[in-house]
């Protein structure tokens, strides 16, 4: 039996470990037979036009690539001409009607990085850890209409750790596309694949990232600080004002500390920490950055940036990230 061709639908890099198992071990179960990606965008400070590295990827390796603005029926029509079996999406970037979904012979799966119906939406990686989870996953899923809520066919499970980032969390959800592929493609081109329906009573959403949820409310607990600021780390990144400027948070962790000071209060601002009282607890941060520099362990960053203990650091709102219904789009 010959293998499943399949499409790609993708703009992100964390697509690139299932494209290379795709391109090698796993080219008895599936053959690539065209990507499907965002248009080249204006990238760094220099806005120079670039493609992404899905697109780099594919014309490595001499594969059709289409990178429409809007799914217009002219692509669709584009996607039906590559004879496809499956179509694969992840991190694609755009919202797929029907008619898209229908095209190839046996439909359209998606990989989430979640175990869902917990955190459908734009950003369930950063949420996840921000909101303290010890486990997430990814889970390949019939994509249909509705948001994140097709019929589910597997998931592998990977942990969070108590210092991982959005950055180190990724990477682990990109790596465990490999099995998950390996298990279910070979039952898919078998037609064995089952599919079992969510749980709609479990669904839990969250929503595209904006700066602002880099604020940081000091009242808080220290352990949902620190899953917070370690959960939208690179970005948005949480931040905080010190002597007048802005420092970016790359790392925190809970310190246990028994204190009776205001939350916001520098309990340690030399040697190797820096370290303030909370609603409930203490938070040490761990790797911080001033404007115009790099990312530095607090030791090093200390160096060059005096702190006064006891001064006390402004608290702001912290926007919710997770919702039991999904977000409404905010009005333009």
């Amino acid at each position: 039996m010959p293998p499943l061709r399949l499409v790609f639908l993708g703009s992100d890099p964390i697509a690139l470990p299932l494209l290379e198992w795709l391109a090698g071990e796993g080219k008895p179960f599936a053959e690539v037979a065209g990507v499907f990606t965002q248009p080249d965008r204006p990238v760094g400070r220099g806005q120079k036009i670039t493609a992404n590295a899905i697109k780099t990827w594919a014309i490595a390796r001499g594969l059709p690539v289409f990178q429409p603005e809007k799914l217009t029926e002219d692509v669709r029509l584009q996607l039906a001409t590559l004879a496809a079996d499956v179509a694969l999406v992840m991190a694609y970037g755009h919202i797929l009607k029907d008619d898209f979904i229908a095209t190839p012979r046996l439909g359209t799966l998606n990989l989430h990085t979640s175990i869902l119906p917990n955190y459908r939406g734009a950003s369930p990686i950063q949420t996840a850890i921000a909101n303290g989870e010890r486990e997430t996953g990814v889970t390949l899923m019939r994509v249909v209409r509705k948001l994140d809520a097709g019929p589910v066919a597997d998931v592998e499970r990977v942990p969070i750790q108590k210092l991982d980032t959005a950055l180190d969390v990724e990477a682990k959800l990109a790596a465990a596309c490999v099995p998950l592929l390996a298990r279910t493609l070979p039952k898919l081109k078998a037609g064995s694949l089952e599919l079992r329906l969510q749980d709609e009573t479990q669904a839990t959403f969250c929503r595209k990232l904006m700066k602002d949820d880099g604020a940081l409310d000091f009242t808080a607990p220290a352990s949902e600080l620190a899953a917070r600021i370690n959960g939208l780390f690179p970005w948005p990144a949480s931040s905080m004002e010190i002597g007048g400027q802005v420092v970016k948070i790359g790392l925190a962790e809970v310190k246990d500390i028994v204190h009776s000071t205001p939350p916001g209060t520098i309990l340690e601002g030399t040697g190797n920490e820096l370290t303030v009282a909370t609603g409930q607890g203490a938070l040490a941060f761990l790797k911080l950055q001033r404007p115009g520099g790099r990312m530095l362990l607090a030791a090093d960053f200390l160096r060059g940036f005096p702190v006064v203990p006891g001064s006390i650091l402004a608290s702001a709102p912290m926007t919710s990230l997770v919702a039991s219904e999904p977000f409404k789009r905010a009005a333009k």
